[in-house]
């Protein structure tokens, strides 16, 4: 099986069997990602090879913690190994790992505008029998004014100043692979609906060549994705991973379902479109 990330800066391959699929739905993960959870699975360090990584980044993101991301496109890479495994973002595969979900982990801390539809067995924090501590999740406290996001590092932050337009959770192979996940979760609003409040200049972003609009804007410190403006289109699309607070509005649709991935289950009662959604 081989993954990489958005741009191919980034690619290892990984020999089965594979550990259980397990979502996880703590915050670190949701900014990371910019999704509404992160999926995992791994392997011995014997059963993993980089084929490449030159661009890949390491962040601390708790103590003893790390996360890796490519630092030209964003997408989530695996890190390195920790007790003689190797975990790995199953966004990435380009294949079916032969694996499917067991559970959700953290769920205690999911995002309040994603609903677990599925009969999967949930875990407040790690599943009995982990071994490893829980870090306590990451949620700023309630404040008046606009909506507010962040990055996982908070070097970059934001607010939404007006209401949002729509939201859809899109399971193209692009935003997958973007995302490293299941599928994205984005949020529209016009392009002077997001304003940077902290850290605009820092904004990185990757356009895929060949795409006319495909653009990943994320933190380059820590990886954690970020609005894309466009005011060309007069939109920006937030990744909703990215939000401090509850914006209200929830996921109206999934798009591209024709392309998602093998693993991914669709529980929920949303419509489901083969491509993008009628306009």
């Amino acid at each position: 099986m081989q993954g990489r990330c958005l741009c191919e800066g980034v690619v290892w391959e990984a020999e089965g069997p594979f550990s259980p699929m397990h979502h996880c739905h703590c915050s670190r993960c949701r900014k990371a990602l910019g999704a509404a959870f992160g999926t995992f699975l791994s392997v011995p360090e014997p059963r993993f090879e980089w084929r490449r990584r030159d661009s890949r980044v390491r962040f601390a993101s708790s103590p003893g913690v790390t996360r890796a991301f490519c630092g030209r496109c964003g997408s989530v890479v695996p890190d390195s190994p920790t007790d003689g495994r190797v975990t790995m973002p199953a966004g990435s595969f380009e294949g079916d790992p032969g694996v499917r979900p067991e559970a959700h982990i953290f769920a205690a801390s999911k995002a309040p505008w994603h609903e677990i539809a599925d009969a999967l067995p949930r875990f407040a924090a790690f599943p009995p029998g982990h071994g490893h501590p829980a870090l306590p999740d990451r949620k700023p406290a309630d404040a008046p004014g606009p909506l507010r996001g962040s990055c996982l590092c908070g070097a970059v932050a934001f607010v939404l100043v007006e209401p949002a337009r729509l939201a859809r959770y899109c399971h193209c192979s692009r935003c997958r692979r973007a995302r490293s996940a299941a599928h994205a979760a984005n949020l529209f609003v016009s392009d002077t609906g997001v304003r940077f409040t902290r850290g605009a200049e820092l904004l990185a972003s990757y356009k895929i060549p060949e795409a006319k609009h495909f653009t990943q804007c994320f933190c380059p410190r820590c990886g954690g994705k970020l609005p894309r403006v466009d005011p060309a289109r007069k939109l920006a699309v937030v990744p909703m991973g990215a939000l401090d607070d509850d914006p209200g509005i929830r996921p109206q649709a999934h798009i591209f379902v024709a392309s998602k991935a093998a693993w991914d289950e669709i529980a929920d009662a949303l419509p489901q479109h083969a491509e993008g959604a009628p306009a």
